[in-house]
């Protein structure tokens, strides 16, 4: 049976692009136009600029086209949703917000305390495992998916979390605490194994997980989260097994996998990436001990002669 039948809204999610436009709008009016007004210099550089646009485009394709549909259609659609809502657009977000714009936020009276608590390493770690970790639990994640606000106050606080969770490693605010690259290897290395068993028992059930994507009556109420009632109302459905030939088991399978590749894709790019910068720092390090020796053994036989 054709998506379309859900009709434009549910697919493609007008109010959001409305919501992204106007983020978009207020992030160039705040790093271009009112730059001055912060008494800031430094101009919005090209690549913060491309990150920022970067992580509007996902969160839209992932939230607010057929994606999103399909993520409550199909269980594995759903957590290639959560994959780069959690472990990709924040990294996106942290990057192509300028650090003087984040120096503002995160020195707030408020919210400085938030961050200075909930970005420790060891606590984020922990605090973002353990709210992915529960949202993953049968009977949490059926009464987060037939609840509107609990679904979307879930969803924004686990974001949250996932921003805290990647801060020591990618941000640049002066006076904030910086991780050394040794330690940042650790921490993704640690994340990598905290997150593997919620994929793992997703991966390895034998029966279905979710009564949201395999009972009528809760997969038809869980729709209503993308589907205007009056559309549902006047479809004659009788579950997901309409949309897709994959049988639940496989599909919640297909689902813990698709997240465990995409993480293990992710957490490979910014390990490559951090080994990159600590080369680059060791050479540039002994480049300028060579130097220095080499000066000083210039000095010492100028000074002999």
């Amino acid at each position: 049976m054709p998506l379309s039948i859900f009709g434009f809204q549910a697919l493609w999610s007008p109010y959001l692009i409305g919501v992204i436009a106007f983020l978009t709008v207020v992030y160039f009016l705040t790093t271009v136009t009112w730059r001055k007004d912060f008494k800031v210099s430094e101009p919005l550089k090209k690549s913060e600029a491309i990150y920022f646009i970067l992580a509007m485009i996902i969160l839209y394709i992932i939230k607010g086209s057929p994606i999103d549909l399909l993520g409550h259609i199909m269980f594995t659609m759903h957590m290639v949703q959560m994959a780069f809502l959690l472990l990709l657009v924040p990294i996106f977000i942290i990057k192509g917000i300028p650090w003087w714009v984040w120096k503002v936020v995160v020195e707030a009276p408020v919210v400085r305390t938030i961050f200075k608590i909930f970005t420790q390493p060891l606590v984020a770690i922990f605090i973002f495992i353990a709210m992915f970790s529960f949202y993953h639990i049968p009977s949490v994640f059926d009464a987060i998916k037939l609840d509107m606000t609990l679904h979307g106050i879930y969803t924004f606080v686990l974001f949250i979390t996932a921003l805290f969770m990647y801060w020591p490693l990618l941000n640049q605010v002066d006076g904030q605490h910086k991780m050394k690259n040794i330690n940042k290897l650790a921490y993704i290395a640690g994340n990598a194994v905290l997150i593997t068993p919620a994929c793992a028992l997703i991966i390895f059930a034998s029966h279905p997980m979710y009564a949201t994507y395999t009972e009528a009556d809760a997969w038809l109420q869980a729709m209503e989260l993308c589907v205007p009632v009056d559309t549902l109302a006047g479809l004659n459905l009788s579950g997901p097994e309409l949309f897709s030939n994959m049988d639940p088991v496989s599909d919640q399978q297909v689902g813990g996998v698709m997240m465990k590749i995409i993480q293990e894709i992710i957490f490979g790019v910014i390990l490559a990436r951090i080994f990159r910068q600590w080369w680059v720092s060791e050479r540039g390090s002994q480049q300028e001990i060579n130097e220095k020796a080499l000066r000083d053994f210039q000095q010492n036989r100028t000074n002999y002669n």
